[in-house]
């Protein structure tokens, strides 16, 4: 299992320097890859795009871009410029649907058929991705274009993928999923067999399971449950979250959280890997010297 750090969102003037002071320190603390959200913040493929093109060596990718408010070939020309910009076989692209909240409410656009129109919009997406023109009329999505945008080879994509039908849309077009607020129980059961069974049955490739948690390395269990209770608070809120946790049997966000001393994080990483998960990214979110010590800790599973 390959071990990956999330990326925290950065603000202010000088955002953009110190996400580029992240990265590189994920790479010199010998992390596989980084991974950056794409929420109400800094653009993620901006961003990676300014850091990676500063910082060599190390995976950078979305987690995720929701696809609605951008149309696929939209996407495919900023994923592909990205991918200039870092150079080839480091950028993956993860996408999502995004929440009914969030889209609806927010955006303005109908959460209607979501499984419909993930399907569609990657009819677009995957050919321009691989520097291919399309001509696609579907029912959600439509696409009749080619792209001059430079080609750094394949980009990878990964999508976010919780139901039966969405993990089998992943292993059929997709090179895999990444998770969220999804526990060691879920992945085992649900996770891994599902998307892995279509995959076979596709004659595709071993998907890729990229498992974001949040995890912390401390004495005071106690307190750090009460602090990811209250960051994480929202995901519990979110039918599609609320649905994993129901499965792993988790009051809230915060029971999903890996936190304890060294000993108990490393065992819990480790349910993790033989639940299936090919990619382990650490949310790291303990301040000061316990986050210092979880930092200290993972480094010790890169080598």
């Amino acid at each position: 299992m390959r071990i990956g750090v999330s990326l925290s969102e950065r603000s202010g003037p000088d955002a953009l320097v110190k996400l580029t002071g992240d990265l590189k320190r994920a790479a010199d603390d010998g992390f596989s890859s980084a991974w950056l959200s794409n929420i109400f913040g800094l653009d993620a493929l901006t961003s990676l795009a300014v850091a990676g093109s500063q910082v060599p060596g190390i995976e950078v990718g979305t987690a995720v871009v929701p696809t609605y408010p951008r149309h696929p070939a939209v996407l495919a020309q900023q994923a592909r410029t990205t991918a200039a910009a870092t150079g080839p076989g480091r950028l993956t692209l993860g996408i999502g649907l995004s929440h009914q909240i969030v889209i609806e409410e927010m955006y303005g656009y109908s959460f209607k058929r979501p499984l419909r129109h993930m399907d569609e919009y990657l009819s677009v997406l995957l050919p321009l991705l691989d520097n291919q023109p399309v001509a696609f009329t579907g029912e959600t999505v439509k696409g009749q274009i080619g792209l001059t945008t430079p080609s750094e080879g394949r980009v990878p994509v990964l999508l976010a993928a919780l139901g039966p039908k969405m993990l089998q849309l992943a292993a059929e077009r997709t090179d895999g999923t990444i998770l969220w607020m999804t526990g060691p129980t879920t992945v085992k059961e649900h996770i891994a067999p599902t998307i892995t069974a279509a995959a076979e049955a596709a004659g595709r490739a071993a998907p890729r399971i990229v498992c974001v948690l949040p995890v912390g390395v401390t004495d005071d269990v106690e307190a750090a449950h009460a602090r990811a209770g209250k960051a994480f608070a929202v995901y519990g809120t979110l039918p599609s979250y609320r649905a994993m946790m129901d499965r792993e049997g988790a009051a809230g966000p915060a029971d999903l959280a890996i936190i304890g001393d060294e000993d108990t994080v490393g065992a819990k990483l480790e349910e993790l890997a033989k639940a299936g998960v090919t990619d382990f990214v650490a949310g790291e979110f303990l301040p000061r010297d316990e986050g210092v010590r979880t930092r200290t800790f993972l480094k010790t599973l890169t080598a």
